[in-house]
């Protein structure tokens, strides 16, 4: 298993064997991602049994869903479209410079690296290394120190298919994780929150290595006049409650327009009653991962008791051998200055807050940090173009929730607070990518009457 106490050495074994093979084939890129998709699937019960393990209960379907499935669909789709990807694009040449041509050779980077999260820890670790090992990188990868079993056979399986000089694993504590961010590599991509995500792009720019950052934030869901209340719950619902809230893309929080709130949340608690039928002790709803975050979701909580609002707890809190499910819960008009409406909830916390019109909709989106994604609940196409014109977010979904991150076509990044850079499919493998600039000079060409002594005739009858 790769030593946690010397990820210099992994580091400096990579760049080595980058430097041996520093444009390998397609053939060998595709080899590299049949083996990351052989490893997921061969070993998809125990990577399941670990993640359950770490959060004290993960329903496997989500597992099974958001972890396994979304590899596997990545994969599938970079090697269909890898070819291609790799062919240098040609570009346009002015044609003061014709016969000469000019074209965009897609260069790999080197080594990199990759720190993941732990509320999807084989996921968030492991997609972004299809996209690098796709664009002919070599990958090191620290996962979460708060899912130690499931980074531990990340590790261990990592060491079975691959070489170390390919893709490793360096398992490891915080301590390890700064060491690992303080590499001189090629790009490093960060999943996490705001706060570490900039502690890692201070120690990247030491080394003036270029980062991806993925960073959440507070994303809305916003439920227009026109809306299916019913469908609108539905869908809210799922992207919410999936693994416990714990997921970066999650509703946040609700605009509804103020006639229909109360139909919405009587919506909401019919949803939750057919998706959990045993309510939290359900094997369909996960648990909170982490003693820390359950402590602060629920000081967050009870901050929005003591100040007075409405909360609608829809199922109870259930300890488990190890771990804790706290239940899905709706919290009605919440202040702005909470913590629940200052902070990222990551949790199955739901504040919902009524609205006048679109106007005041919009302002309360705009005037706050940019999301990593935008939820509408509307058909009316002109509602549709005020949003994509007048708000900025990772991306936009219209009538539904997190499903955009299953689009392997679709870049995946946030924007302002909520992250720099995307990847996801073609985006990652640029990202990943050096898009070097390549000009070829023809033998017999004119630019040589642009030598000094300058010809100012020609210069005015060329425009210059």
């Amino acid at each position: 298993m790769a030593d946690a106490r010397h990820p210099e050495a992994r580091f400096a074994a990579q760049r080595l064997a980058f430097r041996s093979e520093p444009y390998p084939t397609l053939a060998t890129r595709r080899d590299r991602l049949n083996r990351l998709a052989e490893m997921t699937h061969r070993h998809r019960e125990e990577i399941a049994q670990a993640i359950c393990q770490d959060f004290g209960h993960r329903a496997e379907a989500e597992t099974r869903l958001a972890e396994i499935a979304t590899l596997h669909q990545a994969v599938a789709h970079a090697r269909r479209h890898l070819k291609r990807w790799m062919k240098p694009r040609r570009v346009d040449v002015p044609w003061r410079l014709v016969p000469a041509r000019a074209r965009v050779f897609p260069q790999p980077l080197g080594v990199v690296g990759i720190i993941a999260p732990g509320n999807y820890p084989w996921n968030l670790a492991l997609l972004p290394a299809v996209d690098a090992l796709a664009a002919g990188n070599r990958v090191m990868i620290k996962p979460s120190e708060h899912t130690p079993t499931t980074s531990r056979l990340m590790a261990a399986l990592a060491e079975r298919y691959f070489g170390a000089d390919e893709l490793c694993v360096i398992d490891g504590d915080i301590a390890t994780a700064r060491a690992f961010s303080a590499l001189p590599f090629d790009h490093l991509l960060f999943t996490g929150s705001a706060a570490t995500g900039r502690k890692v792009a201070r120690s990247a720019a030491a080394n003036l290595t270029p980062v991806t950052l993925e960073l959440g934030g507070k994303t809305p869901a916003l439920v227009c006049a026109d809306a299916d209340l019913d469908k609108a719950a539905e869908r809210i619902a799922f992207g919410k409650w999936l693994n416990a809230g714990q997921t970066c893309i999650a509703p946040d929080y609700v605009l509804v327009d103020q006639p229909h709130l109360g139909a919405l949340v009587t919506a909401l608690e019919r949803t939750v009653e057919r998706f959990y039928r045993e309510g939290t002790a359900s094997d369909d709803y996960s648990a909170i991962l982490g003693d820390s975050q359950r402590e602060r979701l629920a000081a967050m909580l009870e901050e929005a008791r003591d100040h007075g609002c409405r909360v609608i707890p829809l199922g109870e809190t259930q300890k488990l051998r190890e771990g804790t499910k706290l239940p899905p819960t709706l919290v009605l008009e919440p202040t702005a200055g909470l913590r629940l409406m200052r902070e990222e909830i990551f949790g199955p916390w739901l504040p919902i807050i009524g609205v006048d019109d679109l106007d005041t909709a919009l302002t309360f989106i705009t005037e706050r940090p940019r999301p990593l994604a935008l939820y509408a609940f509307t058909d009316d196409a002109g509602v549709r173009q005020r949003l994509l014109t007048e708000t900025h977010s990772g991306g936009v979904v219209f009538n539904d929730t997190l499903w955009h991150n299953a689009v392997p076509a679709l870049p995946f990044g946030g924007v302002g607070e909520s992250g720099m850079g995307a990847y996801h499919g073609e985006a990652g493998f640029r990202r990943f990518s050096h898009e070097r600039s390549v000009f070829a000079q023809a033998r017999r060409n004119p630019v040589g009457l642009l030598n000094p002594p300058y010809r100012h005739w020609l210069l005015r009858m060329l425009g210059l």
